[in-house]
């Protein structure tokens, strides 16, 4: 039995949010090379500042600047740093508590090995070398030898340039393990078939292809190679930029209704004006180069017209 496909796969995309007033603040701080705290209604500073009183529910209003000098609580050790933790050999997390604060801040510190941190130890802000207003201006703390040797905090918070808005980074990694139906129809991607499976029940054709039919639970058994020209179904316009984007808009991406198959695959529309794509045109799949095929439905560059009549309403109108 061929075995199973698998790859790694990456989503990413940059997360952009707006700051708020109190957060706003915290991170014009640090981009100021100031540490800036929030005071609670109970006398608590706290670094970050909260958002809101955890009493009172009051937004935040009373802020205070506190040393970038501070105190171990706690700590814990990293032996194996994974990706995207700032330092990519060992470090200790910790919990510090910062001069003029009265709870702990987390980052971490720069120590070669557990035995060179310890409850009670004296460290420091280790400021980036360029700062924009973001939690990684500070690059981690570092003990301090001598309290003489501390170094002094910023030069103050300019208040009339206030970072209003943060740009994220957020990626995920995983292995994506494909099912013995699936890996069957990225092989036949591979050698330029559309495979599907047919459920042996009520006879639907699935394409790609399930490993039970979604509208009885039976088991699907049957390979199927279905047709390469289809009918659009339904279809939707992308005229809005993004990042990332291959295509200039406008351009369309339609459900297209393979002949044999029971069920549409998203795919690109080409080869005719994005205001001439409509419901029942029929179509048919443009594969890439051969020497550029791999397992994936990107194989298939793209939709365009054949030419025929518009499909009868009546052939597609149990799939939209």
């Amino acid at each position: 039995m061929p075995r199973t496909l698998s790859a790694p796969v990456t989503v990413a995309f940059d997360y952009t949010r707006s700051t708020g007033p109190v957060i706003g603040r915290f991170l014009t701080g640090l981009r100021d090379g100031v540490v800036v705290a929030g005071r609670t209604s109970d006398g608590e500073v706290v670094v970050p500042p909260l958002e809101y009183d955890p009493v009172t529910h009051e937004a935040t209003t009373g802020f205070v600047e506190v040393s970038p000098v501070g105190t171990v609580t706690s700590w814990t050790w990293v032996p194996e740093p994974v990706k995207g933790q700032p330092f990519d050999r060992p470090f200790a997390f910790a919990l510090v508590t910062l001069d003029g604060a009265t709870r702990p801040f987390f980052h971490a510190v720069d120590v070669a090995s557990p035995d060179e941190i310890s409850t009670g130890m004296r460290v420091q802000v280790r400021w980036a070398p360029e700062r924009v207003g973001a939690i990684t201006d500070i690059a981690c703390f570092e003990p301090i030898g001598d309290e003489a040797d501390a170094r002094p905090a910023g030069g103050g918070l300019l208040e009339d340039h206030l970072v209003t808005r943060v740009v994220t980074p957020v990626s995920l990694d995983y292995l994506y393990a494909a099912s013995p139906e699936e890996s069957a129809f990225y092989r036949g991607l591979n050698e330029g078939r559309i495979l599907g499976q047919r459920c042996p029940t009520c006879q639907k054709v699935y394409v790609p292809p399930r490993s039970a039919c979604p509208a009885d639970g039976t088991p699907t058994a049957e390979e199927v190679e279905v047709s390469q020209t289809g009918t659009i179904t339904t279809f939707c316009i992308v005229n809005v930029p993004f990042l990332g984007q291959k295509i200039v808009p406008p351009y369309v991406s339609a459900y297209v209704l393979l002949d044999g198959a029971d069920i549409a695959v998203l795919h690109l529309i080409l080869g005719v004006p994005a205001d001439e794509v409509r419901m029942g045109m029929r179509v048919k799949a443009v594969w890439k180069p051969r020497e550029e095929w791999t397992y994936s439905l990107e194989n298939i560059d793209h939709f365009e017209p054949t030419g025929d009549p518009d499909a009868d309403y009546d052939t597609y109108r149990h799939h939209l």
